[in-house]
């Protein structure tokens, strides 16, 4: 049976969204992040163009466990974690959402806050759509042609959703993605093939 441990909802486009509070103005901003340096190049870009903002609060999560929030200056918990909840909620990984403040000259208290910046995190989210990733290591497989049928079937067994790209010479070679948690099976299994010569080579893409 397959593991869904390797599929993972990500955001499929950036969005914004306003919010106006008592005279405060919220504008979230979604960006799409994959590492570090994207998260620190979408904050940078947010940044500059509110250089003249009271904060710049921000939240993301990366992948399935790395995550991190700022109150950038807010009162502790009032900014940063309500982003990070909503971005947790929201069941998604590989974002970061800004949500910039403009003080509008009415303090919103502890829980006001709470509620503005957890609501316009929200919101920007909502602006976009989810779409479904499967985290996955690239294969390359030379086999004659009377084992196709069994490196298909291999492939429709450990691999991600993608059609594999097949090109056909003097030999076939496939180019395929394994799903990250079926990599040691399908290496197993591709060992076993190989040993009984009923492929030629294998190897994973780019190691």
């Amino acid at each position: 049976m397959l593991e869904r441990v390797d599929e993972l909802w990500e955001p499929a486009k950036p969005a914004t969204a306003e919010l106006k509070i008592k005279r405060s103005l919220f504008i979230g901003h979604l960006g799409l992040c994959k590492n570090n340096e994207n998260v620190r190049e979408f904050l940078e870009h947010v940044e500059s163009r509110h250089r003249n903002a009271t904060h710049n609060c921000w939240a993301y999560h990366l992948n399935a466990d790395t995550e991190h929030c700022s109150d950038d200056g807010e009162p502790s918990g009032t900014a940063g974690k309500p982003i990070l909840h909503a971005i947790k909620q929201s069941g998604m990984v590989n974002l970061i959402v800004v949500v910039t403040r403009y003080y509008g000259g009415v303090k919103l208290g502890v829980r006001g806050l709470i509620e503005a910046y957890g609501q316009t995190a929200g919101d920007v989210i909502s602006k976009t759509s989810r779409v479904l990733r499967v985290r996955s290591k690239k294969l390359e497989i030379r086999l004659p042609y009377s084992t196709i049928g069994d490196i298909t079937r291999l492939l429709e067994t450990y691999g991600a959703p993608d059609a594999p790209t097949w090109k056909y010479g003097a030999e076939a070679e496939v180019r395929a993605e394994i799903r990250l948690s079926m990599t040691l099976q399908a290496a197993a299994a591709l060992q076993e093939l190989q040993a009984k010569n009923l492929i030629f080579s294998w190897s994973w893409v780019g190691q």
